[in-house]
């Protein structure tokens, strides 16, 4: 496993393109966010994904999160009408998931079997952003919790002890959040908060 310290405001472009070949070349690497740390992997790579699920416990039917650089990238994997596009323009980027109804470009093994949905999300953090940016295209991502555990791992450096060679890279950018980001859910008439996390959910509520 590697792990690279990157400045969390001015992220070292020599690091990024490091953390991006371990990406591109099928990695799992921790990463932080607006909201709290994340696992992420390349977008459609199934033994990636395969892996995030063993280290989260987690079911087939969980839905991943496309993690986008901005909002006209969220749209090309999202079908996104004017209503819908209102409610993102105002959030995005910040900690916000949203859940909608994906378009053809999104892998059907992505979306949620049964509803043939996405969570899409534009993260508002500098690593994130500068990883995106490389990359070109979004990173598959669920948010860095243990089974078991309530709250996402804060400390980089703990993880590394936890992760052992479960991931492939560390993205060390500071301290992170301990609360996930809200999810809304923006498939149906109306938006409904699914999740309450750092995101203010009054937003839509009312």
């Amino acid at each position: 496993m590697r792990y690279l310290r990157v400045h969390g405001e001015t992220p070292q472009l020599r690091l990024i393109n490091q953390a991006v070949a371990v990406i591109r070349s099928g990695g799992v690497v921790v990463y932080p966010t607006d909201s709290c740390y994340a696992l992420g992997c390349e977008i459609g790579n199934k033994s990636a994904m395969d892996r995030i699920r063993r280290i989260r416990a987690l079911d087939d039917d969980h839905n991943f999160t496309l993690i986008c650089s901005d909002l006209s990238e969220l749209s090309t994997y999202a079908r996104v009408d004017n209503r819908v596009f209102r409610v993102l323009k105002s959030l995005t980027p910040g900690p916000y998931t949203f859940i909608l109804e994906a378009s053809r470009e999104v892998p059907r093994r992505l979306q949620h079997p049964k509803r043939k949905s996405i969570g899409l999300r534009v993260p508002e953090h500098p690593i994130a952003q500068a990883l995106l940016d490389v990359m070109g295209e979004p990173m598959m991502s669920v948010t860095m919790i243990l089974p078991g555990d309530e709250t996402p791992l804060t400390d980089p450096e703990e993880m590394s002890e936890q992760l052992g060679k479960q991931v492939d890279l560390i993205v060390d950018g500071g301290w992170g959040g301990y609360e996930p980001s809200t999810v809304i859910d923006l498939t149906g008439e109306a938006p409904v908060v699914v999740r309450r996390g750092k995101g203010d959910p009054s937003v839509v509520e009312g």
